[in-house]
């Protein structure tokens, strides 16, 4: 007989990323998006990572500096990548299981981890926040899902659908969503985005593997 599978073990993992300034003992900014992925999906793991460093005020950043560069981006993403694998061993799923979603600047961070490092994770939610410079390779097997207030001041839309549009020409599995009227941040709209994206978009590595398990069917016998 199979051994029936075990109703509590997780079978998703959602590592979300705090925006840099967040003071540390202040309100979980991103309760209302861990809620909604509980809600979607009971059986997920939902982890928040905040920003390793301290400013002058107290506040976390992800950065020493003001504005992210490609030496503080790269200096911070080991200690994610690495955190992220920690975290997949210990509820042993595989990366396809596991998902990054960033608001602002853990916005940047989770998308330029999956174009450092393959085999990361199998999706990236990124919520007003983009790539620090246009993507020049498709992250293999990833669904980006880029989620963008038109009205966002501290990060251009411009960019984002700059973003987009290059993912697509490289054959990347992308959606791009920009909704009116939202400025900068974790709006309720753009949560309710995510979770129909996540219901709906079929990503093309299942894609394949459909056409696939059809072939192998249609082959004859013997």
């Amino acid at each position: 007989m199979t051994p029936e599978p075990d109703a509590a073990k997780p079978d998703l993992m959602f590592a979300l990323l705090t925006d840099s300034g967040i003071a540390p003992d202040g309100p979980d900014t991103l309760a209302p998006l861990a809620a909604a992925l509980q809600a979607q999906y009971p059986r997920a793991v939902t982890i928040t990572l905040h920003p390793p460093l301290r400013d002058a005020e107290g506040r976390c950043r992800w950065w020493d500096e003001p504005a992210p560069t490609a030496d503080n981006v790269a200096a911070a993403l080991p200690h994610l990548i690495d955190r992220l694998r920690l975290e997949a061993r210990k509820l042993d799923l595989p990366w396809q299981r596991v998902a990054l979603a960033g608001v602002g600047d853990g916005a940047l961070l989770a998308l330029e981890a999956v174009q450092a490092e393959p085999a990361l994770v199998g999706r990236v939610l990124a919520f007003a926040g983009g790539y620090l410079s246009r993507p020049e390779h498709a992250p293999q097997d990833v669904c980006v899902h880029l989620l963008h207030g038109l009205a966002d001041t501290r990060f251009s839309y411009h960019h984002v659908v700059d973003a987009a549009q290059s993912l697509v020409d490289l054959g990347a599995d992308v959606t791009a969503d920009l909704l009116p009227h939202l400025d900068h941040g974790l709006h309720p709209a753009l949560i309710a985005k995510a979770m129909e994206q996540l219901r709906t978009f079929i990503p093309a590595r299942l894609w394949r593997e459909a056409v696939i398990a059809a072939q192998e069917s249609e082959r004859p016998v013997g």
